[in-house]
């Protein structure tokens, strides 16, 4: 019963935000349902992922269900521990030193922490190519405002 969580979570979550989509308010400009297209099209992304995933755990139901114990095994804890914590401060320096700092601090961390030191020059630069890149588009091609 326990490997049916995730893929039953991923398919309430995916209603959940396919509800909260349609019940967005009418854009005034433009298409006045523009803004709830690509919270639909995630939560309907992610309501079919959960049913292929329910439906591959349902075949595999005879096979003994070992995710949970790998987890606790190797470095998967700390992984999970130390990007928490990459997060939290992310959420905490976005607002105060703005979008392309904070994720090039964030990605630094996690790509340090998955690739080791011994790469620290492709950390370098696919933590500040990405950020940059991504900076640009958003705020140049697309026009969204970024902090």
């Amino acid at each position: 019963m326990i490997r049916y969580i995730t893929p039953l979570l991923s398919i309430v979550v995916g209603i959940a935000l396919l509800i909260g989509a349609f019940t967005l308010p009418k854009s005034t400009l433009g298409n006045p349902n523009g803004p709830m297209y690509f919270p639909a099209l995630i939560a309907i992304i992610l309501i079919l992922s959960g049913l292929v995933y329910l439906f591959q755990e349902f075949k595999a139901r005879g096979v003994k269900f070992t995710d949970f114990t790998q987890i606790r095994l190797g470095k998967s804890p700390m992984y999970l521990g130390v990007s928490l914590v990459l997060m939290i401060i992310y959420t905490i320096l976005f607002e105060r030193i703005g979008f392309l700092f904070s994720t090039i601090i964030f990605l630094l961390g996690l790509l340090f922490m998955l690739n080791g030191r011994k790469k620290w020059i492709t950390n370098i630069l696919v933590a500040v190519i990405f950020s940059v890149v991504t900076w640009y588009a958003f705020g140049t091609l697309l026009q969204v405002s970024l902090p």
